[in-house]
């Protein structure tokens, strides 16, 4: 275990469980360490985890046992442990965004390049079957020149199934530089990175009642837009509509929609490794479902981060800090739009990740099937 990857974890939310299902037992990665602001929380966790220690977040970021840190804090903490991390030299993987602003993540970034270290950022969901294939399917030429695409996300809330859900409605937060992530990086994968946006945004309601949990029934304030949608000009000339909200009840509308000279793609949801990938092809009178053909088949959160330590100087990492950071300034562009009215034009791009070919579970998790 001389050459595992030793990763610590700081953050033990609901996310840090699904992590540490993909992560124990992996061979190659031990996690050495667990941090919380409530060590209650390291405690237990580290309890169940055979060669982890709890420790207070300053002791994992300072480490010797850790390699990487695996930053699974609410946005606005994200780029304070990050660059905790890489002041100690070491490399961080998070969640997404990479930080609640666009100059918090332009500082990580540079820190990380200065030191000589590696950033990785959620989400790794497009590296799954679902976008993969239909990545592929694009690359094909399966319905020739893309055009325009669309790309819907509509829910209530998260509220209703989140037992402390304020950091969605505070800075950092909002449909948008939630689930905004997931859509613009398989975007990204589709169509290339972005150029230039044009957006509008609103709110509902001041505030929002909890569902469940112990806090049920308690009000808590909307602080960010619940519903943003907006234009997207990719640097090929294809156009995207994009719509997130935490304000309507439901849709049909299909999660991606790519349309082509010659065919429509119906992409599956993107906050899903899985999926079906539906073709209608130009002249044709029905959908047609592909078969899988590319990504980590049965992908879990987690599977990101694996293909960032397994990176090197043949493939970087695909869920990297400058995809990440693209993202961000799309998502924190389409805001200052909507309150600016105006179009504006990215400063940064991104080199659109390599594609994963399709990879079965047991290769990538390195288990036995």
């Amino acid at each position: 275990m001389g050459d595992a990857h030793r990763v610590g974890v700081v953050g033990l939310g609901v996310i840090s469980r699904a992590y540490l299902d993909t992560l124990v037992g992996r061979p190659g990665v031990r996690v050495t360490a667990v941090a919380d602001l409530d060590a209650s929380r390291s405690a237990a966790a580290a309890a169940e985890l055979p060669d982890a220690r709890a420790l207070s977040v300053e002791e994992l970021l300072s480490s010797p046992d850790v390699d990487t840190v695996l930053n699974l804090t609410t946005p606005a903490a994200h780029a304070g442990i990050a660059l905790g991390a890489i002041r100690h030299g070491k490399n961080v993987y998070g969640e997404k965004p990479l930080a609640a602003d666009l100059a918090d993540a332009r500082s990580v970034l540079e820190a990380a390049a200065r030191a000589g270290t590696g950033v990785g950022c959620a989400p790794d969901t497009v590296l799954g079957t679902g976008i993969q294939t239909a990545r592929a399917a694009v690359e094909a030429g399966s319905i020739g020149r893309p055009q325009f695409a669309s790309a819907v996300m509509v829910t209530p809330g998260h509220e209703r199934w989140h037992p402390h859900p304020d950091f969605y409605y505070t800075a950092g937060g909002g449909p948008l530089l939630d689930m905004g992530p997931y859509y613009l990086s398989s975007l990204v994968h589709l169509l290339g990175p972005v150029r230039a946006v044009t957006g509008a945004g609103g709110r509902l309601r001041a505030e929002r009642v909890i569902g469940s949990g112990p806090r049920t029934g308690e009000r808590i304030p909307v602080e960010v837009d619940s519903h943003v949608s907006g234009v997207l000009e990719h640097v090929d000339g294809t156009l995207t509509t994009l719509t997130t909200s935490f304000d309507g009840v439901a849709t049909t509308a299909a999660p991606i929609e790519v349309h082509g000279e010659n065919g429509t793609l119906s992409v599956p949801d993107p906050n899903r490794f899985d999926g079906e990938v539906r073709l209608h092809a130009l002249g044709d009178t029905r959908w047609r479902a592909l078969p899988v053909s590319a990504g980590y088949a049965d992908g879990a959160r987690g599977v990101g981060l694996l293909d960032f330590l397994t990176a090197d100087a043949s493939r970087a990492p695909r869920a990297d800090g400058e995809l990440a950071l693209h993202v961000l300034e799309t998502m924190t562009a389409l805001l200052r739009s909507a309150v600016e009215g105006r179009r504006i034009e990215l400063t940064t791009s991104a080199r659109v990740p390599a594609p994963v070919p399709l990879t079965a579970a047991a290769q990538w998790h390195g288990r036995a099937a």
